[in-house]
């Protein structure tokens, strides 16, 4: 183990060790530090005076959604419009490397930013409010096609099985986790926290957003699907399982997997694009 990942390891144990002694003396000040650490991204933010080369030349447009706004980023083409979707502690820029394959076809491209990413309001990203942003936008630009990846990934597989009934009629899916319980899993395990931990973070899921953390599945939700999907997850991704990929496709009808070997979690890569390119464009694919 290098040192910077010794000191990471010993700073999450600690960290872990207080919320787990909170616990039992502050329960309710255990669940919201643990809570505020799972959701408040630390990375990811831009400024507007200091964008991104790739964000610069573009349309901006700010959205207003309740007590929030969100930021979109547009590169004019044809009337075929594309919504794009980024993860966790990353922002619209991340999308660089997709940029020059997408715009081949003369696609319209639109990118968000993520609640509490980018230059959106918020410190605290949640796949729900993520849906109702994503839902925003496509209302307003009417994309036929939506890429998501990573949280992203997750968020545009909730937006679907919440509005069915809108101009989206293919998705892409890269590096998607598909279940929340999951991901709280891996959290508890990366801080070492107790089970009362798990009892108190489960009951704050359901007094905030009013559902139990095994009902939020990627892979219940795509059992409800009629639009046409790809997936793609890596098989090295340490970030976000192979198998989560997996599960997310084994109940989408109408969609075909792509298992790639070697690209991690960020799946930048030539041949994949292509086969990007071919499921959205080509004739045979509907």
């Amino acid at each position: 183990m290098g040192i910077k990942k010794g000191i990471r390891f010993i700073t999450l144990k600690s960290v872990g060790s207080y919320i787990n002694f909170l616990s039992y003396v502050r329960p309710q000040k255990a669940v919201e530090l643990s809570y505020a650490l799972f959701s408040q991204p630390r990375i990811g933010r831009l400024q507007e005076e200091s964008l991104p080369k790739v964000l610069r030349n573009t349309e901006k447009e700010t959205f207003h959604h309740n007590e929030h706004h969100f930021q979109t980023y547009i590169w004019k083409g044809n009337e075929t419009k594309i919504l794009l979707v980024h993860g966790w502690e990353s922002n619209a820029a991340r999308w660089k490397k997709t940029l020059p394959h997408l715009q081949k076809s003369g696609s319209t491209i639109i990118a968000i930013d993520a609640p509490a990413h980018g230059q959106s309001s918020g410190k605290e990203f949640n796949v729900p409010l993520y849906a109702e942003f994503i839902n925003k936008a496509v209302e307003k630009y009417q994309p036929t096609i939506i890429i998501g990846h990573s949280i992203g990934g997750a968020a545009c597989v909730y937006h679907q099985y919440l509005f069915p009934n809108t101009s989206i009629n293919k998705m892409v899916i890269l590096g998607a986790p598909s279940e929340l319980k999951t991901l709280i899993d891996n959290y508890i395990s990366m801080l070492s926290l107790n089970s009362k931990m798990f009892s108190l973070l489960e009951s704050k899921f359901m007094s905030r957003f009013n559902f139990k953390l095994e009902d939020f599945s990627g892979q219940k939700f795509a059992s409800q699907f009629n639009v046409s999907g790809l997936i793609a997850h890596d098989t090295s991704d340490t970030i976000v399982a192979f198998d989560e990929g997996k599960k997310i496709a084994s109940n989408w009808k109408n969609s075909q997997f792509i298992e790639t070997i070697g690209l991690g979690h960020g799946m930048h890569d030539d041949q994949l694009y292509d086969k990007v390119i071919e499921f959205l464009f080509s004739e045979g694919s509907k």
